[in-house]
């Protein structure tokens, strides 16, 4: 049942006049630089390109949420843009449906995703998406979220959210921090790659496209390019692993 009704939600995605500017970051901080530091030049041409002024935050990946918008603001702003947070809000999904750009922040993908469900924005978040065109930028969890579903996540289920179903602003998923295995380590249990490889197991499961931590797909309409620090790595259900540079285009993926 959960794989017919991902099909549905794929087949849905397909069929729309799709105008998505993306911005998928796979984490927030790299180090040694400071929050979204890495990012910045890029963060702020996407969104100064689309004459954006004002930035809907969503912080509930984390619990202190006061405290991550406190965060956010203060390098938003140092960037010249305004930010509000949606948790502030009367009306969460008309915060949503009044946006200039969206901006997810990473956290706990699970207890995410239930807030998104909570508050009713799974559904308004992907139309202004997908339909208006309005910006997206999602960081680590926000990245996760933007895609078919939650399933490729490095989380732990705190919280059950009633779908692993996520917002399918792109047709695959995405595994960001990802980290390659190391030969010389003792540890047992499974690398990041066997855990997308046991994913791949299951019938109809949509591409994996693994993100290292300094990289970034940007998503314009029906192009796909990576751009950031490090080579990706596109896993296939039954076909081999490959690595992709820093530039190369996924339009194909979608």
């Amino acid at each position: 049942t959960k794989l017919i009704l991902l099909d549905s939600l794929l087949q849905e995605i397909l069929k729309m006049s799709v105008k998505r500017n993306l911005l998928l970051l796979s984490n927030s901080t790299l180090h040694p630089t400071g929050y979204l530091e890495y990012a910045a030049e890029d963060i702020c041409q996407f969104l100064r390109s689309r004459k954006v002024e004002e930035v809907l935050f969503v912080p509930y990946a984390l619990r202190d949420q006061d405290g991550y918008t406190a965060k956010a603001s203060s390098v938003f702003e140092s960037w010249g843009f305004r930010l509000k947070s949606v948790h502030e809000a009367e009306n969460p999904a008309l915060a949503a449906s009044n946006a200039q750009a969206i901006f997810i922040g990473g956290g706990n993908t699970f207890q995410l995703l239930n807030s998104l469900y909570e508050n009713k924005l799974v559904d308004v978040i992907r139309k202004r998406v997908l339909e208006k065109g309005i910006p997206y930028i999602g960081s680590s969890a926000g990245t996760n979220v933007s895609t078919i579903s939650i399933n490729t996540t490095n989380d732990m289920p705190i919280v059950f959210p009633p779908s692993f179903n996520a917002l399918g602003l792109v047709p695959f998923n995405i595994n960001p921090h990802y980290i390659d295995t190391d030969p010389d380590s003792t540890h047992k249990g499974e690398t990041r790659e066997q855990r997308i490889e046991q994913y791949h197991e299951i019938p109809g499961t949509p591409p994996v496209l693994a993100l290292r931590e300094g990289s970034i797909l940007k998503v314009e309409g029906d192009n796909a390019m990576l751009i950031g620090k490090f080579h990706a790595r596109l896993f296939v259900p039954g076909k081999e692993t490959k690595e992709f540079p820093t530039g190369h285009n996924f339009s194909f993926l979608l």
